[in-house]
Parts: structure tokens; sequence; C-alpha cells
């Protein structure tokens, strides 16, 4: 039997996690990757709609926000290793509601608790970069409240994630007196077209999000930052692409490696923590 290898697969709304799993999948179809499915998967619906959008050049609907499935693949790689992957499918909106709830549902705290490696999307040009409570100086919110000025300042995007991981962190009980090796935590910048960066992902991530980057490598001692484009191009909902349409959904797509090699395979972070357990 395979072992199940269980990746924690954080992203809030509008990442692109559903067009991910999608396409992931389908290059384990037609088997166009380093890895291959080696049995039946199970509760694909998701997946297989959101395939059927791209297969027509179309984007797929957003997750609704109070769904959570989990869809397992049977995989392994070219040197053998097995897994069984354990892909979770939700709306993005219980990322958020993580933090400023502070409650964490069951399903969220099976998956923390059982994952050996957790993997966080981060859609860089749809996050802030205004002032927020971390950047203003104190004096601004003073004299803002001598005025009588109620103005709610929100933590700014990644004071969130850094908040977020922190949660994550203390719900998985792991202690933070030195680096974790374990989980291990990869770093996806998801739709990197978007960015039309010439920068390495690590140096890109440290220059527009410095503060989660600096709480991220205090953290862990071998963190991974991997562009990724699920799509490689933006899709309408309803307009199809038919270039998309007549070549197939699986010739588009690509990951933009640490060391800035780029390659068609977007597959290959998960490949990678497969081939890595130490």
């Amino acid at each position: 039997m395979a072992a199940q290898h269980t990746i924690l697969l954080v992203g809030e709304s509008n990442v692109g996690k559903t067009h991910y799993g999608a396409q992931f999948l389908k290059r384990l179809m037609v088997k166009a990757c380093a890895l291959k499915m080696s049995g039946a998967p199970t509760n694909l619906e998701a997946f297989t709609t959101a395939l059927s959008c791209l297969t027509e050049g179309k984007a797929t609907d957003h997750t609704p926000a109070n769904t959570y499935v989990e869809s397992i693949w049977p995989i392994t790689d070219e040197a053998g290793n097995y897994a069984e992957l354990v892909w979770p499918d939700y709306g993005g909106e219980q990322v958020r509601n993580l933090v400023t709830q502070r409650r964490i549902p069951a399903a969220w705290r099976d998956r923390v608790l059982g994952a050996a490696d957790w993997v966080l999307l981060i859609r860089l040009h749809s996050l802030r970069s205004e002032d927020d409570l971390f950047s203003r100086p104190l004096q601004s919110f003073a004299a803002a409240e001598a005025q009588g000025e109620a103005a709610a300042y929100e933590p700014s995007d990644q004071a969130r994630i850094v908040e977020l991981l922190q949660m994550l962190l203390y719900l998985a009980q792991f202690h933070l007196d030195r680096p974790l090796r374990k989980p291990r935590l990869t770093i996806l910048l998801s739709c990197w077209d978007e960015l039309e960066a010439a920068e390495l992902p690590a140096d890109i991530l440290a220059s527009r999000l410095p503060m989660l980057w600096s709480f991220v490598r205090s953290n862990w001692t071998s963190p991974i930052v991997i562009g990724l484009s699920a799509l490689e191009r933006a899709l309408s909902k309803t307009d199809a692409d038919q270039e998309y349409a007549v070549r197939g959904p699986e010739e588009f797509g690509y990951v933009v490696l640490p060391n800035g090699v780029k390659d068609n395979d977007i597959t290959l972070p998960i490949q990678r923590l497969m081939a890595d357990e130490t």
C-alpha cells in the first residue's frame, strides 16, 4: 500500500489553487511530467469541472467559500517513490477566516497535524502594498485618535500571511527555538506571468514581501520559493482561447525553479518534495 504523503496546500482566494490542481491532474493523465498516476484517483469532481473549462480555453469559476473536499491521487516518480497525494480543494475565503475569526475547523486541524510538507500559494500581483499599522509611525495613529477619527487600520496582506503561518505552527505544536526542518515549506508565487519578472523567485519575494520573507527564513532551515504559472496566460470565463482549445491545456503552464530555470513540468514542486524524504 502506498504511503500517504500529505501536503498542506494553503492559498487565499484568487491565487489559482483549482487551476493548478486541474493542470497538475491533466499532466498526470497524459503522462507529460515527472510523476505518474499509479492507481485510480478519488473525488475528482472539482478538478474535472475545471479541466472541462480549460479544455474549451476558458477559466473556471472560483471554488465556493464553504467547500472543502480532499482528492487522493496515487502517484509515483521516476525513482520509484510512491505516495498518495492528498490534494484539497476549498474556498480561499476559509484561509482568510482562519486569521480573522481565530478559529480552525476540524478538517483544517486534521490536515495541519498530518501534513509532511506545507505549500503556500501567494499571488503577488493581487496583494496590497499600502501602509498599514506595521509600516506607519505610531504618531499617525495617535494624531488620528486625537482628531476623533476611528479609522480601523488593518494589518497588511503580508502581515496577515505571517499570522496565518504562526497560527499553523502553533496548531501543529512546533517549537521555534531553532529553524524547522520539518514540515518543509515551499512557497509558490502563482500567476508568475503577471509579474513579468527577471529576478529569481526568492529575490522577488524578498523585495515585495520583506517581512514575510524574514519570518520564513528565520523559522525554516531551507524554505523553497518557486514561480508558478499554471495557465501561462490569462483566460476568460466566457470567451474561449482558441489556441488553448486546439493544443490542449497540458501544453501550457510552467514553473520557475529557485535557480531561475524555467521548466514546463508544473508537477516539479511536488516531485521535489517526494524525492527528498529526509
